[in-house]
């Protein structure tokens, strides 16, 4: 890792990784709880984290798309920095006004690159790249903050879907056990 990216995987996980006791969406309790909306909340982690991203996003990009919640805020700073413009994708069409699954422009025909901010198992771009896509999106890759998944765990290659992240979880607990 480049000494820009090491500090930045450094503040990250500083700014993100919460020790005390908390419950997981399973009802586990956990000591430790990696706040993602933290580093998206903080202007200047913000945008060091989506300047990280921005030389990721493949050549051929017609448009990215920010995924609900996490990827919206990432998104929209990327789109300033690159000059694409940016879609706000739902988890799920509105049902009503224009019924949209996502917001900012057509998808049609256009080469959408995926943005969120921290991907697990890969099923909310999934879902998205499959929602997109029967609206005649190409979607091919994702670009993220953060790949937490393992190889048997991610759904995305079956989907032909290439994942393109800044850090890895080992990234950031590299980082953890080197700050001071």
């Amino acid at each position: 890792m480049t000494p820009d990216l090491a500090a930045l995987a450094a503040d990250i996980d500083r700014t993100c990784r919460l020790r005390g006791e908390f419950t997981l969406r399973s009802g586990q309790v956990a000591t430790e709880y990696f706040d993602k909306y933290l580093f998206e909340a903080d202007p200047v982690l913000l945008r060091r984290v989506a300047e990280a991203m921005v030389p990721l996003v493949p050549a051929g990009t017609d448009v990215l798309g920010g995924l609900e919640l996490g990827g919206i805020p990432i998104v929209t700073v990327m789109s300033s920095l690159t000059g694409l413009p940016a879609l706000f994708v739902r988890k799920q069409a509105k049902t009503y006004g224009t019924c949209r699954l996502a917001e900012g422009g057509e998808v049609d025909g256009r080469r959408v690159t995926l943005v969120e901010d921290i991907i697990t198992t890969g099923g909310a771009v999934c879902d998205a790249t499959t929602a997109l896509r029967s609206r005649g999106a190409t979607v091919e890759a994702v670009v993220c903050a953060i790949d937490r998944s393992s190889a048997d765990s991610s759904r995305l290659p079956g989907l032909g879907v290439r994942t393109l992240s800044v850090f890895t979880r080992a990234d950031l607990d590299a980082a953890a056990t080197s700050l001071p």
